[in-house]
């Protein structure tokens, strides 16, 4: 006797859905940091919106994954490799993989949403250097350790364009060959700043891509 239809559509939408999940687990997210909290700080209370390190362990980190910090020009976002850096709450003192974004805005409370994109496998850390470093010291920062999960995608995983080079004159040939300088970092070396406009229009595509 043939199995009833109700047995095949009961195998059907198992496997379409063990389908689903899996592709679902499989695929790049975005996380808001804090969740409805969003990134930010009451300078009345001086106390961070959220506990974010409570939030971050609550999330699973890929490579290529977003973080989305629903913010506004109160604070700043400092990403970093180096741990030094984040117990210090000062951007300002290390360059190794240190990066702020900001508005460009001298405006205060305009908000701003920033994206950043999850590249380096292993520890990375996040904090606000404003006011000098309270916010960070009160609470707005959190560490996370990010997966190789899928790899990076092909939009996140292209090298950087070679450095530009001057072409030599028309009287190159009777000058003397040029020397090569290694520029290396005096005193306190200023991380990389990012303006988040920049930033948000060079990650938009990406993020709706994500979100189809």
């Amino acid at each position: 006797m043939a199995p009833p239809i109700a047995a095949y559509l009961a195998v059907f939408f198992a496997l379409t859905t063990a389908v689903y999940a899996a592709a679902s687990s499989s695929g790049y997210h975005n996380h808001t940091v804090g969740g409805a909290s969003g990134w930010l700080f009451n300078s009345t209370t001086s106390t961070a919106a959220t506990n974010y390190s409570s939030w971050a362990s609550t999330q699973t980190f890929n490579l290529g994954d977003f973080l989305i910090f629903k913010t506004n020009t109160n604070q700043t976002v400092v990403q970093t490799y180096n741990e030094t850096s984040y117990l210090s709450c000062n951007a300002d003192d290390f360059d190794n993989g240190t990066f702020v974004y900001d508005s460009g805005s001298s405006s205060f409370s305009q908000a701003l949403t920033i994206s950043v994109p999850l590249t380096v496998v292993g520890r990375n850390y996040f904090f606000s250097d404003a006011a000098d470093g309270l916010q960070c010291h009160r609470g707005l920062a959190f560490e996370i350790n990010v997966n190789r999960g899928q790899g990076l995608p092909p939009s996140l995983n292209q090298p950087p364009p070679p450095p530009y080079i001057e072409p030599p004159g028309p009287d190159a040939a009777e000058q003397s060959p040029p020397s090569t300088v290694t520029l290396a970092p005096t005193g306190g070396a200023t991380p990389l700043r990012v303006n988040a406009l920049v930033a948000v229009c060079g990650f938009a595509a990406e993020i709706l891509i994500l979100l189809r």
